[in-house]
């Protein structure tokens, strides 16, 4: 008998690996995502792996209801979203459709993938992000929001918004805080059957779950965060108060990683440099309502600008790495500008 249970068991493990793989390779043209219930849970599959699983309105617009409805139904415990194919979770908003979209759509996604992530962040089920690949940018919205992320040696964290810093990759994004839990990627699989298989499971038992694998996890273990020798002097550097006093810091430093850092910034568009070091600032004693709220007034006021449209076509159009930033230098940004990036919208406000 125990022979027949080790090959029903190892039959049943096959057809979960020939399922998960079916559903990394789905790229059915008709559905961006797919949205399913299976077993103890509602599951999300950014389906774009093509275009690195990047969210559109669409797709917005279709996970936001559903994540409503799971949250109501007494019959969903819990909330998995993943992306489709091996490469990325999801590697951001999808920027093209943005900028050549009209001005309503642009008001619109940025609006609407707010109201989204703060759903993620107030959702009363437990919400597990598998942030597998490529996660950057709206990537980190639908999952930094959410109780539980899970990293594998394959993750590659970013906001390539800023440009500032390393990209964190593996471990790293566990070590950093952003990923709860780290798992090896071809482990990937069977945790989620785990999950689903679990009967009407608390947080609890979904937290002892992910723990089981993250124990179990011999990738990269015991390997010591990619910054921690650098971590006292970027604290420092970067604790000033504007950001001409950064680069002063980093100038009178003069070390390699110091003037590394320094021409990565230098790159970067002005406007753009003084309104995320004010925006660090103010958001670290705010709610995330609050934080999403500046964040839209933001986004409305870079899309007002030129740099954002610049930066868009030097990056992603063109691909000549040649932005031309107007104003040009951190000297032309003044108060009022900034002033006018950070103001009410009225009426036009985002709204929870």
């Amino acid at each position: 008998m125990s022979g027949l249970f080790g090959r029903f068991n190892s039959f049943k493990r096959i057809n979960i690996t020939l399922h998960h793989l079916r559903m990394s390779s789905h790229t059915d043209a008709e559905q961006e995502v797919l949205l399913e219930r299976r077993g103890c849970a509602g599951v999300i599959t950014l389906n774009r792996p093509k275009k690195l699983n990047a969210l559109n309105l669409s797709m917005i617009r279709q996970i936001y209801p559903q994540l409503k409805k799971w949250e109501q139904d007494p019959e969903t415990f819990l909330i998995i979203i993943k992306g489709a194919g091996t490469k990325a979770f999801c590697a951001g908003g999808d920027i093209i459709d943005i900028v050549k979209g009209n001005q309503k759509i642009t008001q619109n996604f940025f609006r609407e993938e707010y109201i989204l992530n703060n759903a993620i962040a107030s959702c009363q089920k437990p919400y597990v992000a598998l942030i597998h690949g490529i996660t950057m940018g709206g990537g980190v919205g639908v999952s930094v929001h959410g109780h539980f992320r899970v990293a594998t040696e394959k993750s590659l964290f970013a906001m390539p918004e800023t440009a500032i810093g390393f990209r964190l990759k593996g471990r790293d994004v566990h070590a950093a805080g952003i990923a709860t839990h780290f798992v090896d990627s071809e482990k990937l699989g069977m945790l989620e059957e785990d999950l689903l298989a679990l009967k009407s499971p608390s947080k609890e038992n979904i937290a002892d779950v992910l723990e089981t694998y993250h124990t179990k996890s011999k990738i990269d273990q015991g390997k010591s965060f990619i910054l921690e020798e650098h971590m006292d002097k970027i604290n420092s550097w970067f604790s000033a108060n504007t950001v001409e006093q950064i680069i002063e810091n980093l100038q009178r430093d003069g070390s390699s990683f110091a003037l590394e850092q320094l021409k990565v910034i230098n790159k970067m568009s002005p406007t753009s440099l003084k309104i995320t070091l004010r925006q660090l600032i103010e958001g670290s004693s705010l709610t995330l309502p609050e934080v999403l709220t500046m964040e839209y007034r933001l986004s409305q006021a870079c899309m007002r600008g030129h740099d954002f449209q610049e930066g868009v076509r030097a990056v992603l159009i063109d691909k000549d790495q040649s932005p031309k930033w107007k104003p040009a230098t951190l000297k032309e940004v003044t108060d009022e500008d900034l002033n006018n990036s950070f103001k009410s919208l009225g009426s036009n406000d985002l709204k929870f």
